[in-house]
């Protein structure tokens, strides 16, 4: 990449500030003026990735949420580096992004951030694109770009399913201390994600406009890839939800989850919440202790649910957003009466318990050996 290219880049994490208030996507999408900046900067077509940003030619195929991924893979990419080098974004060169920099890197997310090998693919999925998209307009770093594009996606194992019974949903749901606005906020916040299981980013995309509390109640929610998803609502959700934005009392533009100042609650802020909760609540229920709770817990705790009711892995799927049916799965291999219930319609095989005994001297004797 050349330099001044880089330069530009710079300004992300130094003197380029810019709202960080979403703009709502519809048809052909604004992005905020930060993504649409950083869209910019990287020199990312909308050809070449699928982003597109206010006066940019064609319609954007890439959520806002795929550009703040990209985005926050190179603030702290360009970060590392120069914690490392001590070099400035703006002076770096193709020869400072090599191979083993970007390895170097990863290993750093893991080990000092914390962060799982799903983040760390995430990332290296974010700075391939970017060399990709360079290796067309840089041919004579060729050997620097392919030597990145060859680091491997990490390999790692697949844990079952953690999801809540409903004793632990009652536990944890009794958690907030409903006599305050935010344990009022945090409890219809709990309420609406176990029943709908909807992801952490759509909880948080939910404008009061898309709470649909009459007939046939639900949310309407914008989903993986932009697509839209009505989930529909129990009684006892519907009336939470309708409690909740009476006192709410927000524009239909307004977020439902904000926070006292009527800015949109960051995913960190409700993972903050949702673990709050949950020392709390484990203090009467004590399965929860041993259990660490995420947005994500209370999406597979509602997938599980369904299930248990005998709702088809299909129309799971269609309420979770999946674009694959086989995304559900999981839940399957996750269910263990399912299990005990094939269990108890097999045939017990006829044999007796006891270890073996040859019937004759010569053939224990042989068996020995």
């Amino acid at each position: 990449m050349e330099r001044a290219a880089l330069s530009r880049i710079s300004l992300t994490t130094a003197s380029y500030t810019a709202p960080r208030r979403m703009l709502r996507l519809h048809g052909s999408d604004a992005l905020s003026a930060e993504l649409a900046y950083v869209v910019r900067v990287f020199g990312v077509r909308a050809a070449a990735l699928g982003l597109g940003y206010p006066g940019s030619s064609g319609l954007a195929s890439a959520s806002a949420n795929t550009v703040a991924a990209y985005r926050d893979a190179f603030r702290l990419l360009l970060a590392f580096v120069r914690h490392q080098t001590g070099k400035a974004p703006f002076t770096l060169g193709f020869e400072h992004l090599d191979a083993a920099v970007i390895a170097a890197f990863l290993n750093h997310i893991e080990a000092d951030r914390r962060n799982t090998p799903r983040t760390r693919n995430a990332r290296l999925a974010a700075v391939r694109s970017f060399f990709r998209y360079a290796a067309l307009r840089h041919p004579e770093h060729a050997a620097v770009i392919q030597q990145v594009l060859a680091i491997p996606q990490k390999r790692f194992d697949r844990a079952v399913v953690s999801f809540l019974t409903r004793t632990e949903v009652d536990a944890l749901i009794a958690a907030p201390d409903r006599s305050t606005w935010e344990g009022r906020r945090d409890y219809a916040l709990l309420v609406v994600a176990v029943q709908t299981g909807l992801r952490v980013s759509e909880l948080i995309g939910l404008y009061c406009a898309d709470g649909m509390l009459g007939t046939g109640a639900h949310v309407r929610c914008h989903g993986k890839g932009r697509k839209e998803r009505l989930t529909p609502l129990t009684a006892s959700s519907t009336a939470t939800l309708r409690v909740w934005l009476m006192e709410r009392a927000g524009r239909p533009d307004d977020p439902v989850f904000s926070t006292r100042t009527g800015r949109r609650l960051s995913r960190d802020a409700i993972q903050r919440r949702i673990a709050k909760h949950a020392a709390i609540a484990g203090q009467r229920c004590s399965s929860l202790q041993s259990k660490h709770l995420s947005p994500h817990v209370l999406r597979h705790t509602a997938a599980m649910r369904l299930l248990h009711a005998g709702v088809d892995t299909s129309v799971i799927a269609l309420w979770l957003g999946h674009e694959d049916i086989r995304s559900t799965q999981m839940y399957l291999q996750a269910d263990l009466t399912l299990k005990e219930r094939a269990l108890a319609r097999t045939v017990p095989a006829s044999v007796s318990p006891g270890r073996y005994r040859a019937p004759d001297p010569l053939v224990a004797f042989l068996e020995s050996l």
